[in-house]
């Protein structure tokens, strides 16, 4: 049963707006914040700043003494459970009790193997008083963590689908004409979402149709990896993506069906590639999560092309959509009107027969404006 107050309720909010600032510096950790309250008056604050640095909870506790006070018999309210593990940092359980922090409120869980209550039961067996939040608070902490809770679950890096498209449904533009559907703002917004994910993915029509920097062109934003499905390996060695690799790294997937020549000259000019045991797109996009969620990309955002999109649609690998809507007619072109429909990327059953593609009902959905566009959220899973 949820025992919370609403004042427990605005600590834990308060460091929920805490965490976020972390986000695109911490992965693979999660986005985590701490607030330190003692006789109802705030003496430490703190967040996961970035990867290898103090968590939120010693960062909270070393506020705490910057402002000459003492955290003991305080209440402490952080969004995640505190570590009881060795990783970049020590426990910080450890830092807790050693500090006498009286009780613990936690937003949310830590599904990761390593953790997954260890750290609330160390607190409860030193004599600190641990609660749980549910209710909004709860579900704000889990949705604020969706890519390192799905990575912590199942290996795979979080997916999301980055979408723009008229108001008839067309998402490319005719020959000649400008390249933009999507409005300046909503453009910058997606550069501050690549800065904020481990990877982006493109098909390699687009790379050969728009010639990418795919780069995050945003002041101190962490680039991410580049990545390109690429099945015959035509990356040009003459790209934007191969001349800029010291930016960041490229990974092409590509298929069996790549000329072992095509493979090799992207390998000496720097460019990784993976090579996807099958022919099936659905079997491919698999392979190269999996890949990716070795190499601790926990977010993915896809960003180019309706084969790419319309094959991890049909995978089922699609875990959030962000689809800007245009307030503008296009008309006919000679793209498909949404991805999903190239018959590159038809579910086929084992005897090449084509059957019907998976439907992704979304569970939550949430629009808002981004300058003359708008912008509608489908959120598909929850971790």
């Amino acid at each position: 049963m949820d025992t919370l107050t609403e004042i427990d309720r605005n600590h834990l909010r308060r460091a929920l707006e805490l965490a976020e600032r972390g986000r695109g510096r911490v992965s693979p950790n999660p986005l985590v914040g701490a607030v330190v309250v003692r006789d109802g008056e705030v003496i430490g604050e703190g967040f996961h700043a970035e990867l290898g640095g103090l968590h939120a909870e010693r960062a909270a506790l070393a506020d705490s003494h910057r402002r000459d006070e003492d955290p003991r018999g305080a209440t402490m309210y952080v969004t995640l459970e505190p570590c009881a593990h060795q990783g970049r940092q020590p426990p910080c359980v450890e830092a807790i009790l050693e500090e006498g922090i009286g009780r613990v409120v936690i937003a949310s869980d830590d599904p990761s193997e390593k953790a997954a209550g260890r750290g609330p039961g160390v607190l409860r067996d030193g004599g600190v008083e641990v609660e749980t939040a549910a209710g909004a608070e709860a579900a704000a902490a889990r949705l604020l963590n969706q890519p390192f809770r799905k990575h912590a679950r199942t290996g795979l890096p979080h997916v999301v689908l980055k979408l723009a498209m008229s108001l008839d449904g067309q998402t490319t533009t005719a020959a000649g004409d400008s390249p933009w559907i999507s409005g300046e703002q909503s453009r910058e917004l997606v550069h501050r979402w690549r800065g904020e994910h481990d990877a982006i993915a493109v098909g390699i029509g687009t790379v050969l149709s728009d010639d990418p920097l795919l780069t995050a062109r945003l002041a101190d934003a962490r680039q991410p990896r580049r990545v390109v499905f690429d099945s015959t390996a035509r990356l040009p060695l003459d790209s934007q993506l191969v001349r800029t690799l010291e930016q960041a790294p490229v990974i092409v997937v590509a298929g069996p069906e790549a000329p072992p020549k095509r493979v090799a000259a992207l390998r000496e000019a720097g460019v990784e590639v993976f090579l996807a045991d099958s022919f099936d797109p659905g079997e491919r996009v698999a392979a190269a999560l999996s890949m990716l969620g070795r190499r601790e990309v926990t977010s993915l955002l896809l960003e180019g092309g309706s084969t790419l999109a319309g094959a991890f649609t049909a995978a089922g690998q699609v875990d959030e959509s962000r689809t800007f809507i245009a307030p503008m007619l296009l008309g006919s072109t000679d793209s498909p009107a949404a991805p999903g429909r190239s018959p590159l990327v038809a579910h086929r059953d084992t005897t090449g027969e084509r059957t019907s593609s998976p439907r992704l009902e979304a569970l939550a959905t949430s629009i808002e404006t981004v300058g003359a566009d708008t912008l509608l959220t489908a959120r598909f899973r929850e971790w």
